[in-house]
């Protein structure tokens, strides 16, 4: 089965379809850091760095998967006050895109991630109906990635569209969760002591209350309002496009490096990333997790 990438980032989606069998013959993004490093560990597809409200869709080889990402920023609650905001309708219409691709090529399958709060978008209904319209129908799937295979508790939106009178829905069974003690190297990063001058208060506190439920190794938010700590038995919780999750150990903590988030994405542990750290985890946090999308591909190839 031959797979393009729309929205293409740093390759969670073609990593996965990779797992799961694909070729990935095509990827895509606006962003050239994201081609770049997409390029270097998917050499066999062709890249395109482009907006792809300007795409020329004749140009992309004929593929029988569709994967896309359209920009998530515009529907997600995590932009605080910024969610719903008319300054985000450029990154909301990344998904029309989606519409443009499918009615020149008009793949077999296509499946779009996003946000939860992607189904709550005011021109949704339209953008579903434009799908009908080509043929498609479509059944949302509210996926927790630590139910399927990645040691991370990320929450996200698959939209299966296939030609089929009636949505076709998948049975994907949770499996038993990977913690996060899986990845995590207590003897790699760089510490730092806890109590060193011009630690944030918010920050001891966050640690305080961790060493109550946990003892004295753990996880904790290093910004946001989460104030307990996190168990290293527990899947960690997103990883997001900028340092968030610090390790507390005794009386030292370091942030996650970016081959832990990497690890906590379900990359490959082969998978590569740039020097830079930040960087790297603005790749990963941006990206999709492989190995559920290799399952959903999977369990998808075999009811279509």
């Amino acid at each position: 089965m031959k797979a393009i990438d729309l929205f293409a980032g740093a390759g969670g989606f073609s990593t996965g379809a990779a797992m799961a069998g694909c070729e990935v013959v095509w990827a895509a993004n606006h962003w050239p850091e994201a081609v770049r490093w997409h390029a270097a560990n998917h050499p066999d597809a062709e890249h395109v760095c482009q907006d792809l409200h300007q795409a020329r869709w004749e140009d992309v080889p004929a593929h029988d998967l569709m994967l896309a990402s359209p920009c998530c920023q515009g529907h997600s609650k995590a932009r605080g006050k910024a969610h719903g905001n008319p300054q985000h309708d450029a990154s909301r219409s990344t998904a029309w895109a989606v519409v443009s691709a499918a009615e020149y090529h008009r793949p077999e399958l296509i499946v779009v991630e996003n946000v939860p709060e992607f189904l709550d978008w005011q021109l949704y209904r339209p953008w579903e109906l434009a799908m009908n319209a080509l043929g498609y129908s479509v059944a949302p799937h509210i996926i927790d990635a630590a139910d399927h295979g990645a040691p991370q508790n990320r929450v996200r939106m698959f939209l299966v569209l296939a030609k089929s009178r009636a949505p076709l829905r998948l049975n994907l069974q949770a499996l038993q969760h990977i913690p996060a003690r899986s990845f995590i190297d207590l003897d790699s990063g760089n510490w730092t002591r806890i109590d060193k001058p011009g630690r944030a208060r918010n920050t001891l506190r966050r640690i305080e209350a961790g060493r109550k439920e946990h003892g004295d190794t753990f996880l904790i938010s290093y910004y946001g309002n989460t104030m307990t700590g996190r168990s290293l038995d527990r899947p960690i919780g997103t990883i997001t496009t900028r340092d968030r999750w610090a390790i507390v150990h005794g009386d030292s903590m370091r942030m996650l490096t970016r081959f832990e988030c990497r690890d906590a994405m379900s990359f490959p542990a082969d998978y590569q990333l740039p020097d830079n750290h930040r960087l790297a985890v603005h790749l990963m946090g941006n990206a999709v997790c492989p190995v559920p999308v290799s399952r959903l591909i999977r369990e998808l190839k075999e009811a279509a």
